[in-house]
């Protein structure tokens, strides 16, 4: 008798049943299960530099209003700058990153380009050693306020690599143009948010101002937001827009983004080739192969 013709056609019928179903389920009902979740999200580091006569700890409550699950995985670092004499404030010894001629601050006001570099290269160490930590460039956020914000300007643009962004609140330009030549193509795809309050009597809203013009000839994007009655001082609006505008830029690299449907039928087309063994070898077996008698 054919061997085919051994196999019961009850068998074959649940068989087929079963393949049916496990490929409409596979296909059909687990793309629900491909989501990616908050917890897949990439490590992030978030660099704030504080202004004049400041510190990093004074500043740390910020990182409490970024409650999104976007952040779960994101290092805060709030530096203080070293204490040293500050010139607008008649030499008296305080925390600053580099030297303030006078104020207000103006669009024209002196420029401290040596003692700006030397923050920049600790900045930069700063952020070497994340990257080194293995975070993405591109989810590296440096941002600042007042000193901290031309600061956060300086660094990104003269850093080497491509970072996820510059945040400068009530900041300046605290370099000449000259300094456009030292910047990498690189660094120029750097995105600046850059925030200013129209009423600002410390740094200037024409300091604010001069920002775009200075950034978009060295061909760096910059989106300006002014805000109406607001001083020398970071507001819960400018800091809720922050934190949507990091999370339109957060990489979230350790997620692979297969197309749902794919995945699945790669995995129906597993499940069939498991299956199909399983028929062959309850079904259809290999002959064995003859034992030689050698008593």
């Amino acid at each position: 008798m054919d061997l085919i013709t051994t196999v019961p056609s009850k068998s074959i019928a649940l068989l087929t049943i079963t393949l049916g179903t496990t490929i409409f389920f596979v296909l059909f009902l687990l793309p629900r299960t491909f989501s990616p979740n908050p917890d897949s999200m990439a490590r992030s580091f978030i660099l704030w530099l504080h202004g004049l006569g400041d510190s990093g700890p004074a500043n740390e409550p910020i990182k409490t209003l970024f409650t999104s699950p976007e952040f779960r995985n994101t290092i805060w670092k709030f530096p203080s700058a070293p204490s040293k004499p500050v010139t607008c404030n008649y030499g008296s010894v305080m925390p600053s990153w580099f030297d303030i001629h006078e104020i207000p601050v103006t669009a024209d006001s002196p420029k401290d380009e040596n003692g700006v570099l030397k923050a920049v290269q600790n900045v930069h160490a700063m952020i070497d050693k994340e990257v080194a930590a293995g975070t993405n460039p591109k989810n590296i956020f440096v941002c600042g306020f007042s000193q901290g914000g031309a600061l956060t300007l300086a660094s990104v643009l003269l850093y080497p690599r491509t970072l996820g962004g510059g945040a400068v609140f009530s900041g300046w330009v605290p370099f000449n143009l000259t300094m456009i030549e030292r910047m990498s193509d690189d660094a120029k795809k750097t995105p600046i948010l850059w925030s200013h309050g129209v009423v600002d009597r410390t740094v200037l809203f024409e300091a604010g101002q001069a920002g775009p013009p200075f950034l978009e000839q060295a061909g760096v994007s910059c989106e300006f937001k002014a805000y109406p009655g607001l001083a020398h001082s970071i507001s819960n609006e400018e800091l809720r827009y922050l934190e949507s505008w990091f999370k339109t830029r957060l990489q979230n690299s350790s997620y692979k983004n297969w197309n749902p449907f794919s995945v699945n039928v790669a995995i129906a087309a597993t499940g069939i080739y498991q299956l199909s063994r399983k028929i062959k070898h309850d079904y259809f077996p290999e002959p064995e192969a003859a034992v030689e008698n050698k008593c």
